[in-house]
């Protein structure tokens, strides 16, 4: 099962999907930095219009190690097309499978995520598959909070 899981990352990481960077002014963009190894990326998001805050588009421009790349690569699939509140409720539960809060088949919108759950047990690996949601993370929370532009 171990070898699948690293098949899974390592082909996310060779072939990583949505990735890119969606047009300045068209989309919410955030950067995400791990000093710690020099994982680097910018996630864009494209939302509907209608009020409903649907997660459109999705792009990961990453410069980072196998984990990082293939954890925003799984992030982007999993969130196009959910709301921003799904996005969340599944931001919630990969950060808790990180940090074996609780086990993976409690946690009913993570599907192919729950390869990292077993990441606990590398410290130095989690803040690698935590980057891309937590940079993901303060996008949304922009979405929740009065936009000072017109």
């Amino acid at each position: 099962m171990d070898n699948l899981y690293q098949e899974l990352i390592l082909e996310h990481n060779k072939n990583p999907r949505n990735f890119g960077e969606l047009k300045e002014g068209e989309c919410l963009k955030q950067e995400g930095l791990n000093p710690l190894c020099g994982d680097r990326l910018i996630v864009s998001l494209k939302l509907s219009e209608d009020g409903e805050q649907i997660i459109e588009d999705v792009k990961i421009r990453s410069d980072g190690c196998a984990i990082s790349r293939a954890s925003a690569s799984m992030m982007s699939e999993a969130i196009k097309g959910k709301s921003v509140k799904d996005a969340v409720a599944i931001f919630h539960e990969f950060h808790d499978l990180l940090l074996k809060k609780h086990d993976p088949s409690v946690c009913p919108h993570l599907g192919k995520l729950e390869v990292f759950s077993n990441i606990w047990k590398y410290p130095s690996r989690v803040k690698c598959a935590a980057l891309p949601w937590h940079t993901l993370n303060e996008i949304m929370e922009q979405t929740s909070r009065p936009s000072d532009q017109s």
